[in-house]
């Protein structure tokens, strides 16, 4: 398992098709029957779209490492999930050929090129968030761990092939009741492991774009859409995603409000944006309309901006925003100006937290503690103050207090009179 490369084999097929949004296909490119009855659930339980691709990739995974050792789905064993856990938290993940070079021996294609990059895994010289490493994040091996434990569980319930076990078992401590089953209500929830093979992810504190960086950022993107689309996520606090649900009739200038569609809920809400932001999208819409996109109140909001014309999709506004940071070496993402927009709401004395969970479209208000807690900027400046308050004390010293004297009027009336 040391040296063992997860071959590139098979593919998740996205479909278009409502009914049916993604296939796992196998190396003959044969749907894998076991994967698409578990997404026919999935969509049936009213789950989003996106959500049987984020389960795919973790599917399409582990299926590869099946392919390589030629072990059928349902004849895998603990063993055999604890060994490619354990893979994935020591090896490095697998570098994706670019498809000119597929098909080249490795000696033939050219190494990346990292100039001016800082090395993987280290923090950005600008934002000071770490780098993508070389090796799978906690969280995507959490993730990874709680899809293929709920699918084999999925496939256990209905006595599936020849599965027999789970393998990947819950911990020892929560295979017979539910996580704090039998919790004092007097007394805070304890956290609990659920997956034998879950690693601990970390906490991650949101971080906010200061100031002076937002508007090097916002000076390096190319067209009025960009613009107006960096404007609306920081005004509104709505998710990336989100953003790019609208139609032309959400925006409603007159009351300074664009709707959206929500992430979990799929729930219709309109947010308030800035002045500001509605002015890039009037010089956007206008440039936008001359070039002939299409036009009415039922059309998509944002589009391409070259023909031929197709609504603005996620990945092409996250590459947007990424080549805005590499003008500045940074490594922000669209979700850190989600965190921005809140971290201005929080910081309006006069902005009710509550009226904030709901433009963010939380459910409950204690999701917005985490703003609460100093940032790594805010600690870094403190710290700094601190250091400099007491070099200016050890500097200049303040003047030493005189020793008590007698005084003389007491003398006086001690002596019989004034002292020569």
């Amino acid at each position: 398992m040391k040296s063992f490369v997860l071959p590139e084999i098979g593919r998740l097929l996205e479909t278009g098709d409502p009914w049916e949004p993604c296939q796992l296909l196998d190396p003959s490119g044969r749907p894998v029957e076991p994967a698409a009855v578990y997404f026919k659930d999935l969509m049936a339980a009213d789950s989003s779209p996106l959500t049987p691709r984020s389960y795919g990739m973790d599917l399409l995974r582990w299926w590869r490492f099946l392919w390589a050792f030629g072990i059928e789905w349902d004849r895998a064993t603990r063993e055999d999930a604890r060994d490619f856990t354990l893979w994935m938290k020591l090896a490095d993940k697998p570098v994706r050929v670019h498809w000119r070079h597929r098909g080249k021996d490795p000696s033939e294609i050219p190494p990346p090129s990292r100039a001016g990059r800082p090395a993987p895994g280290t923090p950005n010289p600008v934002t000071g968030k770490p780098t993508i490493g070389t090796k799978y994040a906690p969280t995507t091996r959490a993730h990874f761990e709680t899809v293929l434990r709920t699918f084999y569980d999925w496939h256990l319930d209905r006595n599936t092939g020849s599965l027999l076990v789970n393998p990947f078992p819950l911990d020892r401590r929560r295979r017979s009741a539910r996580a704090n089953a039998h919790h004092n209500p007097e007394k805070e929830h304890q956290k609990q492991r659920t997956g034998l093979y879950r690693p601990k992810v970390p906490k991650r504190l949101p971080r906010r774009i200061p100031d002076d960086k937002f508007t090097e950022v916002f000076a390096g993107l190319r067209s009025h859409r960009d613009r107006a689309l960096l404007a609306f996520w920081v005004a509104t606090g709505a998710r990336a995603d989100e953003l790019l649900t609208s139609k032309q009739g959400d925006a409603i200038v007159g009351q300074q409000t664009i709707g959206v569609i929500r992430k979990g809920t799929r729930d219709y809400q309109e947010l308030p944006a800035t002045p500001d932001a509605f002015v890039w999208l009037r010089l956007y819409q206008e440039e936008a309309w001359k070039k002939g996109v299409p036009r009415g109140r039922k059309q998509p909001l944002w589009w391409t901006l070259r023909r031929p014309w197709r609504p603005l999709e996620y990945d092409a506004a996250r590459m947007m925003f990424t080549r805005a940071n590499a003008l500045l070496g940074s490594n922000w993402t669209l979700h850190d100006l989600r965190h921005t927009a809140t971290f201005l709401m929080l910081d309006d004395p006069n902005m009710p937290p509550v009226y904030v969970q709901h433009i963010l479209g939380h459910k409950h208000l204690a999701t917005l503690d985490i703003y609460n807690r100093p940032t790594r900027d805010d600690v870094i400046t403190a710290g700094l103050a601190h250091h400099a308050r007491q070099q200016k004390r050890r500097e200049s010293p303040p003047p030493a207090i005189p020793a008590p004297a007698y005084n003389p009027d007491s003398l006086s009336v001690l002596f019989g009179g004034p002292l020569t």
